[in-house]
């Protein structure tokens, strides 16, 4: 079996993939900031569904970090590479932003994921082979406020999702972004800096959890050879557009 390399894998929806995949029999190399959780997640994956899973702690941001990667798993076949690594930071409007988390947001949601593209493209292209999954988000289609970086991050990875197939025409690699609405994972808690004030979001509603993404991640990949998801945005039932969630408290 082929290797699926994830970023972002130590929690949330790249955890959730990593699963989700290894329970179809990928191979795996994951990757994260947080070596401890990579190591533990990798090692239970391994054992309970009898795969090679493999696990490297960096940082997508770092291009130096990136070019390691490929210059050492590079020879493996990645015939599938899911770009999960991503966050929201702070939710000041932009007159009064920390422009430091810009900084952040930007290097990971987009340079990230164009330096982990950029490392690992060729080869499937060599190959004849390969599916590149972004991780969107509804806020790469409709804005909202004191989100305005954030949004615009998204609608990069959008942009860059349709320029990628473009650029891709005639060639049998599959480009696929994925864009969920609200998901229940660790991505409010590091947004607002308190898993206090991140349990309010969801607060009343239900909503999608990260296996839910990561199931519809499986089954864009899944799809015959001729068939390319470019786009699905998925919501919770109880969520009708951002902003618009119906509580039940």
């Amino acid at each position: 079996m082929a290797w699926a390399l994830i970023t972002g894998a130590s929690a949330g929806i790249g955890a959730a993939t990593a699963e989700a995949l290894a329970e179809k029999k990928w191979d795996l190399l994951l990757t994260a900031r947080r070596e401890d959780r990579l190591a533990h997640l990798s090692q239970r994956l391994s054992s309970q569904h009898k795969i090679k899973c493999e696990h490297v702690a960096l940082d997508v941001r770092l291009k130096s970090d990136v070019d390691r990667l490929a210059a050492e798993h590079g020879p493996k076949s990645i015939e599938l590479l899911v770009n999960n690594a991503g966050l929201a930071k702070g939710i000041d409007k932009v007159f009064a932003a920390d422009t430091d988390d810009w900084d952040v947001m930007i290097d990971t949601n987009i340079k990230g994921l164009l330096y982990m593209t950029r490392a690992f493209l060729p080869a499937m292209m060599e190959r004849g082979r390969g599916h590149i999954v972004n991780l969107g988000s509804v806020a790469g289609r409709w804005t909202y406020p004191s989100g305005a970086v954030y949004c615009a991050s998204k609608f990069a990875v959008r942009a860059l999702t349709e320029g990628l197939r473009m650029d891709l025409l005639g060639t049998p690699i599959r480009v696929t972004n994925i864009e969920p609405g609200m998901v229940e994972t660790e991505f409010s808690e590091v947004r607002l800096g308190s898993r206090e004030r991140a349990k309010t979001v969801y607060k009343g509603m239900q909503p999608l959890t990260a296996r839910d993404v990561a199931e519809t991640i499986v089954w864009c990949v899944e799809r015959p050879p001729h068939v390319n998801i470019q786009e699905l945005v998925l919501f919770p039932t109880d969520q009708a557009a951002i902003g618009m969630a119906h509580r039940r408290d």
